[in-house]
């Protein structure tokens, strides 16, 4: 069975793999996602706790507030910040997920939206990881989905070329 490390090195090495791992059990497909989500959420974390401290120090009512309160903070930031990450994936592997069927009609390529879906998973893990590094560098939304939007459709498309071909029928 393939490893999460050999599925996170052929998602950002190996664009042509992708497509063969649509076979893969979702099962699997869902543990690396929920990998990507935490790697995400841990750095969401990170910068919210740095933002809360920046914020902080410059009121020093707030400061002595985040002290009284932070048990309680932190945990609930934490958490909202899985529970959105987690949607947020989700739904836009959904929606890459329906483009590339579409990318499966146009070359004329046998799959279905389960096997897009999987293959979609594998496909956001550049735009995930540019997602953190953009956060860094004050990159502009706009600008930032744009990137990753185009990044994800054309690692789409690369991996829809390994799809079977439809058979034409004959009559």
């Amino acid at each position: 069975m393939v490893t999460h490390l050999q599925l996170f090195l052929h998602s950002l090495f190996q664009p042509f793999k992708l497509a063969a791992y649509r076979i893969l059990p979702i099962g699997k497909v869902i543990q690396y996602v929920f990998i990507l989500i935490t790697v995400l959420t841990i750095f969401s974390f990170i910068q919210f706790l740095t933002g809360v401290s920046e914020t902080a120090v410059q009121i020093k009512g707030l400061q002595q507030y985040v002290k009284d309160i932070q048990w309680l903070l932190y945990p609930f930031a934490l958490f909202l910040l899985f529970f959105t990450s987690t949607v947020l994936l989700f739904v836009r592997i959904s929606i890459y997920a329906a483009a590339g069927t579409v990318f499966l009609k146009l070359l004329k390529r046998r799959g279905e939206y389960r096997h897009m879906w999987r293959t979609t998973s594998f496909a956001i893990t550049w735009p995930t990881l540019l997602s953190i590094l953009f956060s860094f560098f004050s990159v502009s939304s706009w600008v930032a989905t744009f990137i990753n939007c185009i990044i994800t459709i054309f690692l789409l498309i690369l991996a829809s070329l390994k799809y079977p071909k439809t058979e034409k029928t004959r009559f």
